[in-house]
Order: C-alpha cells, then structure tokens, then sequence
C-alpha cells in the first residue's frame, strides 16, 4: 500500500540475543553481512543453504552457503523498483516483485539463478499498486493489489506466470473505500493446499479462496484497523490453523488488537485473551523447527520478535534486533530475517 513509509530501528549487528529477561528463547539470530545498506523486506529460504532476498534500489540478493556470502542478481534496468517481495523456488529460479503506483509495480523471473530476468507482469493502471506474492508451487501464484474504485485487485498464474490473469471483477466481494494491503513483508498473502488462497487486508479482513482464485469471500477479524493500521502478515500451518499479525507500524512498540487466530480455515478468526505480541509485527511464520518436539509460530517486526508455542494463544519475547521480514525453510530447521540497513541474519532452531 503506498501509504507505507519507512520504520527504523536503532540496532546492534554484534551477535544473537540468547535470553530474553533471563529466559533462554528458542530462537538462535546469527547477523550476515549482505554487501548492501538498502532497506531489504523481501526473503525467502529455499533449504538450509540457499535463500533469496530483495530491497529498494533494484536490490536482488542471492546465497548458495547458508549465508556466508550473498551476492547481487540484479535485474537489468530496475535500479530505481523497490523489491519488497521476493519467491525463490531454487537456486536458478526465483520471482521478484516491485511497487510502486502504475508500472513501479512488476513482477520479474528468472530461469538462470538471477544472471537474466524476464518481466511476466507491469501494470498499466496508475491507481493499482502491487503489495505481495505468493507461490504454492513454481507454477501457481498469486499477486495482490490495493483496490481500484471499490474493488479488488487480484492476479493469478498456473503456468509460472507466463499468463498474469486479473480476477474478474464480479468473482470478488466489494472493497471498503480505500481497502488494499501493507507492502511491508510480502506475507500478506498466502497459498495452502487444495486451491486454498487467503489474503489480509489494511481493513484487518481476510479475502479467502479455495478453488485457485475463481470464486472469493471476505471476513473480518478482531485486528484493530485504521490509520497505518491493520493486517501485515497471515500465515497457516496446515489448511485450518492460521495466524494474523500487525498493529500500526507508526506505533511500533504498541501491541494493541494486532494478532488473531482461526481453527477453520479463516472463516472466523478470534482474539485470544492471553499474552500477546509484544510490539507492531510485520511477518508471522509457523516454524516447526526441523522435526523438534514442538513447533510453534514466530512473529518479526522492526522493534523485536514474539513466539508461541500454544497456536497463537500466548506469546513471549524471542530476542534478535528486529526485522521486517522473515522466511523459513523447507522442515523449519533453517530461515532468515531481513530488514532495514541491509540487515540479514540467520535464523535457527536453539
């Protein structure tokens, strides 16, 4: 949403946060060097050695050695986009979007590890602007867009996005005067099994699919909404049990109404009474920590991160120095976080 602007937090890059007020916390943070100092929102772990991650000025990075080094895959002529979303699929295949009103918004892929990128997506219409992606596979995605003149915007691909089809106006419930999404973490869409599609709104709704895009209905949630307000991030760990996070991100340390959960698919989503987050948070990801005997979900915002090992009910500091973005591997035994500064660090299971 262009209403986004930047948040900044005052940092350390020295080492991981153990304890969290004497607590150990489950979460181990190992800061990397990137070779960058934009603002990095996008990342995205494809195994316990390879990620991708992207940012302002064009910035499209790349590891094969578990972070140790990462290395720019620009893409050519897009050195003014800001990439707030990018989907590795493996080494040699990843797609990256931009914002921005208009044509700022595309999508690019490459086929050959980022040495070339081919533009599948650039908006025409100056009142969209792309958000966020999602992929199930390499062939079937999803891109979201604040809503033009009361409605959605929303495009999907089943064949890698060599076609970008707009979802037919009358498949998609009316948009709230002003509704879109937050372009903070590219997690405010996410795909599931069986053609399941769930997208969180700026209203603190959630638009639902379960047939890949061809049929739609909206839902509220608890979240609070407003100026600067609403859903940044969803997430499911199977096809029931999700999360939704957020806050106002001008009000970072503030945890008022900013997390819910839902047991049936989104279909209604509650407020659990207990501890909740403790600050805005931007990304939310279920983590089930490499085959451990109890997984749990993490949520990352520039000001600190929470976990919770009870599905959301309650939640407790889990250290690191604040992120805007975060993505967990394949088995959730390895991910990253990234943020502004180029910030990235290595996330894993203590």
């Amino acid at each position: 949403m262009r209403a986004m602007v930047s948040m900044h937090l005052a940092g350390v890059w020295v080492c991981a946060v153990a304890t969290v007020f004497g607590q150990t916390t489950p979460v181990a943070w190992q800061p990397q060097p990137s070779g960058v100092t934009v603002r990095l929102r996008g990342i995205s772990a494809v195994s316990a050695d390879m990620a991708w991650a992207s940012g302002a000025q064009g910035t499209v990075l790349r590891t094969l050695d578990g972070g140790r080094t990462w290395e720019p895959r620009p893409v050519a002529g897009a050195s003014a986009l800001d990439f707030r979303d990018v989907d590795g699929m493996t080494a040699q295949t990843a797609y990256a979007l931009s914002i921005g009103p208009g044509d700022a918004s595309r999508i690019f892929k490459t086929r050959d590890g980022g040495t070339t990128w081919t533009l599948q997506l650039a908006l025409i219409d100056t009142k969209m602007f792309l958000d966020a992606m999602a992929f199930r596979d390499e062939a079937h995605g999803v891109a979201f867009s604040d809503s033009v003149d009361g409605r959605f915007v929303v495009f999907t691909t089943a064949n890698g996005g060599v076609d970008w089809r707009q979802v037919p106006a009358d498949r998609l419930p009316p948009a709230l005067p002003g509704e879109g999404a937050f372009a903070a973490s590219g997690t405010n869409v996410a795909m599931g099994p069986d053609g399941r599609i769930w997208i969180g709104t700026t209203a603190s709704r959630v638009l639902r699919s379960g047939d890949d895009g061809r049929t739609w209905t909206i839902v509220p949630t608890p979240l609070a909404t407003g100026q600067a307000t609403g859903i940044f991030s969803i997430a499911f760990r199977d096809a029931t049990h999700g999360v939704v996070v957020g806050g106002n991100y001008q009000q970072e340390g503030a945890a008022v109404d900013n997390v819910a959960t839902t047991s049936d698919g989104g279909a209604t989503w509650t407020r659990e009474p207990g501890r909740g987050l403790s600050g805005f948070r931007s990304v939310v990801a279920w983590w089930p920590r490499g085959g451990r005997s109890s997984g749990g979900w993490l949520a990352v915002g520039p000001s600190g991160s929470d976990w919770s090992a009870d599905d959301g009910r309650t939640w407790t500091p889990a250290g690191g120095d604040g992120y805007d973005a975060l993505s967990l591997g394949p088995g959730g035994s390895v991910g990253w976080a990234a943020g502004s500064g180029g910030r990235l660090a290595r996330v894993a299971a203590r």
